[in-house]
């Protein structure tokens, strides 16, 4: 029979090896102490606790619940161990369902764990029983628990009760500050957040990485930038900005603050680059619409060996969109489908947006429909990108199922929404969502619903009641608005309106060219010719020059960029003859030049050459060139497509056979057999 001296040294012994096994992830050295402590005599609570801890630590759960289970009795060392096992495998909901079921004491380390636990599965009911227990033990104070209750209020969206807990924080607590900053951020409340900010000022020197991270993200979500390099700037006293997690949030405050040069800077310095980094730097890059930038930076994180995740594929896939590069998007949903990602929630959201915006509504809708759940992004994506299409039907549709799926419309649906009634012209029923359903959501309208109600409205041409409507929602000062109004007065043929609105615009912002453009189209439809040369005149007096046009278009691999009057690319002879032999071919079939769209003081024979040049018509000659017969052509185009683009392209169409759409500042313009998606209104 052992001594109890000799007893003792080898129960140390044993727990020596356990913790020594557990730290090099020695699983069978491990049961082997196992088996020997099973014939101990003295195989005590303590032994079974290290068990547990050992088979945690080692991922065997289900060894490490046996254990638990077969205890003759525990105590509150026992349960942290087993619920902090499971918390760090994500298994939150079978910590709470042994927290239902504990006979064993409940002490400050327990309820933390427990609580946290609440937080990551946001039942805010389970986790308010674990604060009223903590109070009645008298632990509520305790700053493990303390801390635990104001993060899972916070992840809970219970912010009042997070305040009333923060209130009671004696001294500067480094985890509360940062608690309550990402809960006012994640709830909007900018103003609150900024006062927890101000008051940590102070206690700068206090500040952990975790507390940078939050401030640098309260200044990303209100833009605050002089405030942003402040905390640079103490980041850097303290090397903080080579740390990867302040290092990527510097990436992202530069990023929103539309810095993205200083997003790149603050990158580039840090000597160990991750995911999260790579994907921040892109990320601003694309909210800065350098797209082409961030799709080179997704192939040099590919060349340094990093593996993207679900978030750097959407990222990209929304640079794709910016661009319209439909190749490159297909390449990446590919690549995507190969690593596992595609099925994320965020890059399929990401997947129908670049789709929408490529011109391929059809694969948006597949993609769409594959999903296995969806959230408020994903409808929305599909109902504005049909709404963009010009398939208003079907974003309707789209919009009754989403509430028969019981998921809640957001501000940015009902834009999606009223969008589609302004194109099928249903005015009683867009002045229902505004005035009544957006009410009973608790949603405030916004100028852009506004702006889609002026559109409805010109569209059902009911001119003065749009110009009312401006006036009384306090958005007479939105230039949107009243572009919306003159480019249907130029529909209507209502010029009288049409020149009181373009004065109205040139008050507001005396430099917009394509208002100096519609008025001089409506000067050239009514014949008034001296209007037309006022308006040249009035140009040249304040400056004004229009914008050269530009489109672009790709064609395998490589993007094509044209300009207007573009006679020195290396194809320009034979997109010469071919645009020649378009207009010979669109003419017969009833093509006649829009002169009232160039506003070039010259011959009509200049003018007409001057139109053919524009940059649409090159770039769609060059994609007939270059493309195999019956395939569609896609171009996109910085500018609203001018009217005489508009018709020459519908009748291109309808000769050439071949499906064309064109993407430009307003909207998709699907053409086929001489027919477009807009119905000639946009």
């Amino acid at each position: 029979m052992a001594s109890p001296g000799g007893a003792a040294l080898q129960r140390h012994a044993a727990v020596a090896v356990l913790r020594a096994a557990a730290a090099a992830g020695e699983f069978s050295a491990g049961k082997a102490i196992h088996a020997q402590m099973v014939r101990a005599p003295h195989f005590d609570v303590i032994l079974h606790n290290h068990l547990i801890s050992f088979y945690a630590k080692c991922g065997r759960l289900g060894l490490a619940r046996q254990v638990f289970d077969a205890m003759p009795s525990r105590n509150p060392v026992s349960g942290n161990l087993l619920m902090s096992g499971y918390a760090s495998s994500g298994r939150h909901g079978d910590a709470l369902a042994l927290l239902r079921a504990a006979d064993f004491s409940l002490n400050e380390y327990v309820l933390s764990t427990a609580v946290s636990a609440t937080a990551h599965v946001r039942s805010y009911d389970m986790g308010r029983q674990c604060h009223g227990h903590a109070v009645k033990s008298g632990l509520a104070d305790h700053p493990y628990v303390c801390n635990a209750v104001l993060h899972m209020y916070c992840q809970c969206a219970h912010v009042e009760d997070a305040v009333k807990v923060f209130e009671n924080v004696s001294g500067f607590n480094a985890f509360a500050f940062n608690s309550m900053i990402n809960g006012f951020l994640d709830k909007g409340k900018f103003d609150s957040s900024i006062s927890i900010v101000r008051s940590m000022v102070g206690e700068v020197e206090q500040w952990d990485h975790v507390s940078y991270v939050a401030v640098l993200g309260h200044c990303a979500s209100t833009k605050e930038l002089v405030l942003g390099r402040q905390v640079h700037a103490q980041a850097l006293k303290r090397r903080l900005e080579l740390n990867v997690y302040v290092g990527s949030a510097l990436v992202d405050m530069y990023g929103k603050c539309d810095c993205a040069w200083d997003a790149h800077s603050a990158f580039e310095v840090l000597p160990e680059k991750n995911v999260v980094s790579w994907t921040a730097v892109m990320t601003a890059y694309t909210q800065n619409e350098l797209f082409e930038e961030a799709l080179h930076l997704f192939l040099d994180l590919e060349m340094e060996g990093v593996r993207p995740n679900e978030f750097t594929y959407a990222v990209a896939l929304n640079s794709c969109a910016g661009l319209a590069a439909l190749k490159n998007g297909n390449a990446l949903s590919a690549s995507a489908m190969k690593t596992g990602h595609w099925d994320a929630l965020s890059v399929c959201n990401a997947l129908i947006n670049m789709y929408s915006k490529s011109g391929s509504i059809h694969d948006a809708r597949r993609v769409f429909l594959s999903m296995p759940c969806r959230d408020v992004v994903s409808w929305n994506s599909i109902i504005i990108g049909y709404a963009h299409h010009g398939l208003a039907r079907e974003a309707m549709c789209v919009f009754h199922d989403m509430l028969v799926s019981e998921e809640s419309p957001s501000y940015v649906t009902f834009v999606g929404v009223l969008s589609a009634c302004a194109q099928l012209g249903l005015v009683d029923e867009g002045l229902y969502y505004l005035n009544i359903m957006m009410k009973e959501m608790g949603i405030k309208p916004g100028k852009e619903h506004y702006t889609c109600m002026v559109g409805l409205l010109c569209r059902a041409g009911r001119l003065d009641e749009a110009e009312q409507f401006i006036l009384s929602n306090y958005i007479g000062a939105d230039v949107v608005a009243w572009k919306s109004l003159l480019g249907s007065c130029q529909v209507y043929k209502n010029y009288g309106l049409g020149h009181r609105v373009a004065e109205q615009i040139l008050q507001l912002k005396p430099s917009d060219v394509g208002t100096y453009v519609m008025l001089s189209n409506m000067y050239a439809k009514a014949n008034r010719w001296d209007g037309v040369v006022k308006v040249r005149k009035l140009m040249r007096e304040r400056g004004v020059r229009k914008e050269p046009g530009v489109s672009w278009i790709q064609v395998g691999s490589e993007v094509h960029v044209f300009t207007s009057e573009d006679k020195n690319h290396q194809w320009i002879n034979q997109i010469t003859r071919k645009l020649k032999e378009l207009i010979d071919q669109i003419k017969v079939v009833g093509y006649v030049p829009n002169f009232g769209v160039v506003l070039h003081d010259v011959e009509d024979e200049q003018k007409e050459e001057h139109l053919m040049y524009h940059s649409e018509k090159i770039a769609l000659a060059f994609g007939l060139i270059h493309s195999p017969d019956g395939t569609t052509i896609r171009i996109m185009k910085n500018l609203r497509i001018c009217d005489d683009c508009h018709v020459a392209i519908k009748l291109i169409s309808l000769v050439t056979a071949r499906r064309i759409i064109v993407r430009d500042t307003v909207r998709f313009h699907c053409i086929e057999d001489g027919v477009c998606s807009c119905d000639d209104y946009w």
